[in-house]
């Protein structure tokens, strides 16, 4: 592969040695810390009052955790909100600098924007797909391209300067749907994944196999597709770490599957969830890795020893079950706090592993669809199905 001769693999086998694949008891103390997790997850759920003092054993201190409709609510040092979508927002993301916002709506329009009135707007722009956006990616090293994934199997790379499509791929017809497009953060490459459909009630049902493939973003050509077996889940969120050596990828089946990028191979894999996952991300420091699952549990989890859960929430008041859409989590710069998806009309912030149990973001007219933080300044933006995208600066 054309990005294999800049890896440096002796420093890879260094840090790759916490991730080594484990023998059956570390995926029983896996299932056993979900299992403890979900038990005292239900027994607080059975518990009438407000406000309790539990024992996170996971974090090994003891504080008051509040209900979520405890939560105060954010005091923004300013916001505003962005109208120009006439459907229900799927997916916004800050861009690398973050000066500008990519927005979609299920539509299949995606408007570039930003919320600093004194920033230049010549980058401002829509582009219509044609087909619903489910996923949006900023190029890491700069704001020149975005990347935008479509429902029928596109894959388009927008550059902003230009104001055009500089290239369309397409997926293969097997694997229309492509859920999650990510960038690394030192080679000029993204990976996609792809999925096919098949006929269900909800979101996760619909989803069939994965795909993930690897793109050259020089000649806009497949390099390689990272194997995951015969008929492997959807996947459908994807994270690469700090230097872009490894991509953990998350299925449908609860699994969570980390791959070496020089090599092309998976190095390890665990199962996470007793559901399908929607979402994760690489914690900040590198050395933990965070996993939404459709049944509201998050869990932060230690890459240095695998199956071990360092904090978790269990958030389905506001990511239920029972709602067929796909829910997504944004860190802060920091690592600090965690923003969610909610089919209500507020978003979650979960302070992790902090003495405060949380905050909630000001209210839209319609559900929280889409989330994300700036990359270096306390700014989150919330996405809604009123059509609306808040941006929020807080203290």
């Amino acid at each position: 592969m054309p990005y294999e001769s800049q890896v440096n693999s002796t420093s890879l086998m260094e840090e790759r040695e916490p991730f080594q694949t484990r023998d059956n008891d570390q995926i029983v103390e896996s299932n056993e810390a979900r299992d403890n997790f979900s038990d005292r997850s239900e027994e607080n759920q059975r518990s009438e009052t407000h406000q309790a003092s539990v024992d996170d054993s996971a974090v090994g201190n003891s504080y008051s955790l509040q209900n979520e409709e405890d939560f105060p609510e954010v005091k923004p040092v300013f916001q505003d909100t962005f109208m120009g979508h006439t459907s229900p927002i799927s997916c916004s993301r800050f861009s690398a600098s973050g000066d500008n916002i990519a927005s979609s709506s299920i539509d299949g329009t995606v408007r570039i924007w930003t919320y600093d009135s004194s920033a230049p707007t010549s980058r401002n722009a829509t582009i219509y797909c044609g087909a619903e956006v489910m996923s949006l990616e900023w190029e890491c090293k700069s704001d020149r391209l975005l990347l935008i994934g479509t429902s029928d199997g596109g894959i388009k790379a927008w550059n902003v300067d230009a104001k055009r499509v500089v290239c369309d791929l397409t997926s293969t017809e097997a694997y229309p749907s492509i859920l999650d497009l990510k960038c690394s953060p030192v080679e000029p490459i993204f990976v996609s994944a792809a999925a096919s459909k098949r006929q269900g009630t909800g979101y996760v049902d619909n989803l069939g196999f994965a795909s993930l493939t690897v793109w050259n973003m020089r000649t806009w050509k497949p390099v390689t597709v990272l194997p995951l077996g015969d008929d492997p889940p959807a996947i459908t969120s994807l994270s690469f770490n700090h230097n872009g050596k490894l991509l953990a990828a998350a299925a449908t089946d609860g699994m969570i599957h980390m791959f070496d990028m020089s090599a092309g191979l998976q190095v390890t894999g665990w199962p996470a969830h007793d559901s399908a996952i929607s979402s994760i991300l690489f914690g900040p420091d590198e050395t933990s890795i965070f996993s939404l699952g459709t049944d509201g549990n998050i869990f932060e989890w230690n890459l240095q020893n695998q199956g071990k859960i360092l904090w978790s929430r269990n958030c389905n008041r506001y990511c239920s079950p029972e709602n067929s859409s796909r829910h997504q989590m944004a860190l802060d710069a920091n690592g600090r706090n965690l923003l969610v998806t909610s089919n209500l009309t507020r978003a979650p912030i979960y302070q992790v592993r902090g003495q405060m149990s949380g905050m909630r973001s000001l209210p839209h007219s319609g559900s929280i669809t889409a989330v994300d933080w700036h990359p270096t300044l306390p700014i989150f933006l919330t996405g809604s199905s009123d059509h609306s995208v808040r941006v929020s600066s807080i203290k």
